[in-house]
């Protein structure tokens, strides 16, 4: 296992050495001056050159992509060309709210995938199997920005019952502040007491989590069902029911358990891909996370945030993976990380 983890830890950082090089170029290649971006756009031409000089982009490429590279080991992502705010620091401030919102989604779509594809391989070629296929192919099919305000306009505009985006409500947010301590509203709620903003928080959260969890549900619905059927028609679920053990206990315990592996690499994609499918859902509901926060440096042109975002990026989905194949070697004793 040690091993392993080397080995992931080692490739990850050719993974970011690659993608250090594809952004730096990138992001000198697209049109613009980010030097006159940084100064703003009334600045002299001597103003312009003197932070040209500063920021070391009058010197040669490999230069820069060196400076880069130290400022990067040093925990530096630079400062934004537009706020002059430090990229890590808006990274922070953001990253709780989309992580919020993705853990939800994630635990939405384990909670009503596996049931439901479990309950599918069950219950083979009936009505309920072809209902579980239709909802997963659909859930899978919609697009997310449409389904997030269909959601929108059934559940604020028709019935009411739920807001139409935000992390919470003004008045809420006015007369019971929640005091900021892992920017996890739901977590700084609990531990501060603060009842009112806890139960106004999980309502902003129920639909944009939802719209999130969609996709990634039908995907786990039909990983499951497909690895359940396959387990199912295994000799060893034949000798159980043959002895007389409980069908509920065959499926889902013996069968869940070694069905779950394909399932948790599917969930773990899914997590990982979140970061990236927020984008949408944060800026139709309103929601102030990192897809919002790369959204805007994309319309603005603010290199140093969107090559932030995507080592940012490269990181969580490198390490998300690497924690699944350690809980799939956990759950599965069958697999050894150590001779993949």
């Amino acid at each position: 296992m040690l091993r392993f983890v080397i080995r992931r830890f080692i490739w990850l950082g050719f993974v970011l050495l690659g993608l250090c090089v594809i952004t730096f170029v990138l992001s000198r290649v697209v049109p613009g001056d980010p030097a006159a971006l940084y100064v703003g756009p009334r600045a002299r031409p001597e103003q312009v050159e003197k932070v040209r000089a500063e920021l070391g982009f009058d010197k040669p490429l490999y230069i820069q992509f060196a400076y880069y590279l130290r400022d990067i080991t040093r925990g530096d992502l630079g400062e934004s060309l537009r706020t002059h705010r430090p990229v890590v620091t808006g990274i922070l401030d953001h990253l709780p709210a989309s992580l919020e919102l993705m853990i939800s989604a994630i635990l939405i779509a384990l909670a009503a995938g596996v049931p439901i594809g479990v309950i599918s391989a069950k219950n083979e070629n009936t009505a309920l199997d072809h209902f579980s296929r239709f909802f997963a192919v659909a859930s899978t099919s919609l697009p997310s920005f449409w389904l997030a305000m269909i959601f929108q306009i059934i559940f604020f505009r028709l019935l009411g019952i739920l807001p139409i985006g935000g992390r919470l409500d003004t008045v809420v947010a006015l007369m019971h502040p929640i005091e900021k301590i892992t920017g996890f509203y739901l977590i700084d709620a609990l531990l501060t007491g603060n009842w009112t903003a806890f139960k106004d928080a999980a309502w902003h959260l129920i639909l944009p989590s939802i719209t999130l969890a969609a996709y990634s549900t039908g995907l786990i619905v039909r990983m499951t069902r497909s690895t359940m059927l396959e387990v199912l028609r295994e000799d060893y679920i034949t000798t159980a029911r043959s002895v007389g053990i409980s069908e509920n206990e065959i499926v889902f315990v013996q069968a869940l358990r070694n069905a779950l592996a394909p399932t948790l690499t599917t969930a773990g994609l899914c997590f990982a891909y979140m970061l990236i499918g927020t984008f949408y859902i944060e800026i139709i509901f309103f929601w102030p996370g990192i897809g919002k926060y790369i959204t805007n440096a994309i319309l603005q042109n603010d290199y140093p945030i969107i090559m932030g975002v995507a080592l940012l990026m490269a990181v969580f989905y490198v390490l998300v993976n690497l924690i699944v194949d350690v809980l799939i070697a956990v759950v599965d004793p069958r697999i050894r990380l150590g001779k993949e």
